[in-house]
């Protein structure tokens, strides 16, 4: 059966990127950080609640409530509503979705934002119910987290490859260095090559700096026609293409590559764009090992050849490829589901030339990635978007 012929996103634009800053610790529940986030983004689109139509949740830590039960607390009235449980893979899933709503008429304005509460002990008490496979299928044998899964994914990929610790470290170096420039991480302190090499181990190979930090914190952005932000004065990015992939290759014994690699191809096609093209890449950094199987599966080199490209490439805002500009997950911090949106936010303000200090000279289009929700051996969701100066 031949797959439908996709309809472009003309006339989609994705505006008004917020993020509410980081913190270690809060004592206010994911509805204050989702609240403070939508609240920012519809003030800096100049809009009012009652003009957001269309709305779209993504949270670990929201529970017992859903998006539904959000719209009385938030004020909304919408007439399109979405709760995205895919952990990193949210935010691209969220701007597919509501991209579609927009385009086709069901709505006009479509918030979509993620944020998480993170209180003393509640990172360790999520994850003990995370996932009834995990439960039943690695919780008895001492695994009680992704620490033990990833490491097993790492370890896999380095005696496969080749790849070495110290490539690892060249990429969370430099994303910490990145994160210097962005006044929102997480992270304050240089890390240096050695300091990464001689960290404390988690789970080897696993050491301190391949692990995010949990952090309490929200992002958002909206979704509208062009001539819509035009209107309001916005600038806004054009959104180009996406791709999205639940539980790829199966078969494999073991995960070294995702979803993106089965799509990749219609990616750029529906872009008209190559990897050359794109100037700034925003992964999704649970653990630098799938940053490197996103280099792969998104066409910067091939298979097992990302440990190579990395040490051939400065991966600095202003080096020869920005990637994850804002430090990442790994230095700016891993703000729950929101971590899903970081790469998204960063990318929008980067193609319209607000990111600040971490703005990348003439970035104008940019190609960000989502990767989510480990079971028990393997993460199950993965998803891309294209998306460029208006």
């Amino acid at each position: 059966m031949n797959a439908a012929v996709r309809q472009p996103y003309d006339g989609i634009v994705i505006t008004s990127p917020v993020t509410v800053p980081y913190i270690r610790f809060s004592k206010e529940s994911a509805h204050w950080w989702i609240a403070r986030a939508l609240g920012e983004s519809v003030r800096a689109a100049s809009l009012t609640p009652r003009e957001i139509d269309g709305f779209s949740v993504s949270s670990f830590t929201l529970m017992p409530d859903s998006a539904v039960g959000l719209v009385q607390h938030l004020g909304l009235t919408p007439r399109w509503l979405d709760h995205i449980p895919m952990g990193g893979a949210s935010g691209v899933v969220g701007l597919r979705r509501a991209a579609r709503a927009v385009q086709c008429g069901d709505v006009s304005v479509v918030a979509c934002v993620a944020g998480d509460a993170n209180h003393v002990d509640s990172f360790r008490r999520m994850l003990s119910s995370f996932s009834r496979f995990a439960q039943d299928a690695s919780y008895p044998y001492g695994s009680g987290g992704p620490n033990g899964c990833f490491a097993l994914l790492t370890d896999h990929y380095m005696r496969t490859f080749g790849a070495r610790r110290e490539d690892f470290g060249k990429l969370c170096v430099a994303q910490r260095t990145n994160a210097l420039r962005n006044p929102d991480a997480i992270m304050k302190k240089p890390l240096s090559l050695d300091e990464y090499m001689n960290a404390r181990p988690i789970s080897d190979p696993l050491h301190l700096f391949d692990c995010v930090m949990p952090v309490a914190g929200a992002e958002a952005f909206l979704v509208m026609r062009e001539e819509h932000a035009d209107t309001l004065g916005l600038p806004a990015a054009r959104l180009l293409s996406t791709i999205e992939r639940h539980n790829a290759f199966p078969d494999d014994p073991i995960q070294y590559r995702g979803g993106w690699a089965m799509d990749v191809d219609e990616l750029y096609a529906m872009a008209g764009v190559t990897p050359s093209d794109i100037n700034v890449l925003q992964t999704y950094d649970d653990y630098p090992v799938i940053c490197f199987m996103q280099m792969e599966d998104l066409g910067f080199c091939e298979k097992g050849q990302a440990a190579e490209f990395v040490r051939t490439h400065s991966l600095e805002t202003d080096g020869t490829f920005p990637h994850n500009t804002s430090g990442g997950q790994l230095s700016a911090g891993q703000a729950g589901a929101a971590g899903g949106y970081l790469g998204l936010v960063e990318a929008v303000r980067q193609v319209t030339n607000s990111a600040g200090p971490t703005q990348v000279e003439k970035a104008e289009t940019a190609l960000v990635s989502g990767f989510g929700m480990i079971n028990f051996d393997r993460g199950l969701c993965s998803g891309a978007a294209i998306i460029a100066s208006a």
